[in-house]
């Protein structure tokens, strides 16, 4: 019996970026998102969504109202694999459907799945919440190891 060996694979930059529909941010940058959409009126947040854990914040939503702040980076559907998001300036170096059936194997009822290069994460995008005031204090009770 042969054991299974991994498949290597990298990231490298995409030929044309992918149509940004997530904001995606880590650390200093998702603390500085937070704070630019808790500046936005209600009527700004809606039609936007979020995500967040520790050190990460991911807003989803239309590109002309994705909200831009300094580190931030963006994501979006890749055409090739339904269900599958990447980074809009990088692309795995293999078949995308190819990785997306494997990623669908691993977890079959949380679509979509956002595949990020680094830090390295598979994050499914089936719990995002539309963006309000009181899902902002949940984030940064979440952040604060407090209850909100």
């Amino acid at each position: 019996m042969s054991a299974m060996v991994p498949i290597e694979w990298h990231w490298r930059q995409r030929a044309e970026p992918l149509p940004a529909r997530a904001a995606v941010a880590w650390g200093a940058a998702a603390r500085a998102l937070h704070g630019r959409l808790s500046q936005l009126s209600p009527e700004q947040q809606s039609g936007l969504s979020a995500m967040a854990a520790p050190e990460l914040l991911m807003v989803t939503g239309a590109a002309d109202v994705l909200p831009w702040v300094d580190g931030i980076a963006y994501a979006g559907p890749t055409p090739d694999a339904p269900g599958l998001w990447l980074p809009t300036l990088e692309t795995p170096d293999l078949p995308l459907d190819l990785i997306a059936r494997s990623l669908l194997r691993e977890h079959p009822t949380r679509q979509p799945l956002l595949l990020w290069p680094r830090p390295a994460l598979v994050l499914p995008l089936d719990r995002l919440l539309p963006l309000s005031a009181a899902l902002l204090v949940r984030i940064s009770a979440l952040w604060d190891g407090t209850r909100a």
